[in-house]
């Protein structure tokens, strides 16, 4: 039978001391609930998956949302909703403007200056400010070509601005799109695919524009040599940004659906620069040689006539 003294509690000292005493003895510990229990090392990740991580950012980028909509709680139809798309503060544009401008090979543009805060202010006033650069600009350089002529009425061409709003918006919008649904589409097919958020893509797009903000301004320069080595220059910078951005997200796919969605980025992005240039810059240009050419036809025919 128990005694007295077997039912008094006994103060227990330090756990250490207790087990270098008895060192068969079992613990066991009690954590307090509220504390964090402390990670354990996993097994070793593959290289291959390391490197995806260092391109593409952590596994939470392989939820892919229209507007990545995984920050905003409130309804799209408040002011609140969108009021998010333009929390960017001026050093994270300039920051973004810069890295569109000096491409760093091997570094991904949306790990190294989006995923933190993509946002739609600097996309929309690139290009707001690149509708009206090219719009301006070929119309000064219509001016210069006739400059000197008696019979030439200089007249602005506001269509070109609708014109030049129509082609930039919808590239900088609807080539997004498709590429995000291109991206998650094959991601259902490709499970190592990760796919960016359609607000990043189009924050790549909306930055890699800026260069050709200045090369709109360089193209009323009257000579073709000039105006076809700055649209080379601005296509190589914009270009490497857009293709070194979506390699890593589509290298896993085949080989050639790979390569083929590289390369349809970079010919759609040609096209754009290219139309452009062939429309606001040199069409002003042919028109005025086929106007000249005319004229002394028609002197000829007149004298005869005569």
């Amino acid at each position: 039978m128990a005694t007295v003294d077997d039912l008094q509690f006994e103060e227990f000292g330090d756990t250490t001391t207790s087990l270098a005493a008895n060192p068969d003895a079992t613990t066991i510990s009690i954590e307090d609930p509220g504390e964090t229990p402390k990670h354990k090392p996993g097994p070793p990740r593959g290289l291959g998956r390391e490197e995806d991580d260092e391109l593409l950012g952590n596994d939470d980028s392989d939820k892919t949302e229209l507007l990545a909509g995984q920050k905003k709680s409130s309804p799209f139809w408040t002011f609140e909703y969108y009021q998010t798309f333009f929390d960017v503060d001026t050093h994270q544009v300039f920051d973004r403007i810069k890295g569109s401008l000096l491409p760093i090979p091997g570094k991904n543009f949306v790990r190294l200056y989006i995923r933190s805060n993509p946002d739609l202010y600097g996309p929309f006033w690139i290009c707001a400010t690149l509708v009206f650069a090219v719009a301006i600009s070929g119309n000064l350089s219509n001016f210069l070509i006739h400059l000197g002529e008696k019979t030439y009425h200089y007249v602005p061409e506001f269509r070109k601005v609708s014109i030049a709003a129509t082609i930039i918006y919808a590239y900088a919008w609807l080539v997004p799109l498709a590429l995000w649904g291109f991206l998650v589409w094959r991601n259902s097919k490709v499970m190592n695919i990760v796919s960016y958020s359609f607000l990043e893509i189009v924050c790549v797009y909306g930055y890699s524009l800026f260069i050709y903000i200045p090369t709109a301004i360089l193209w009323i320069i009257p000579q073709k040599a000039v105006r076809w080595v700055l649209v080379m220059i601005a296509l190589g910078v914009s270009g490497s940004v857009l293709a070194m951005t979506f390699w890593p997200a589509v290298r896993e796919d085949n080989r050639r659906i790979a390569l083929a969605t590289i390369v349809t980025i970079v010919l759609l992005h040609m096209l754009l620069s290219v139309g452009c240039l062939a429309y606001f810059f040199d069409a002003p240009e042919m028109d005025h040689l086929l106007t000249s050419t005319a004229a002394p036809n028609q002197t000829v025919v007149a004298a005869k006539s005569s």
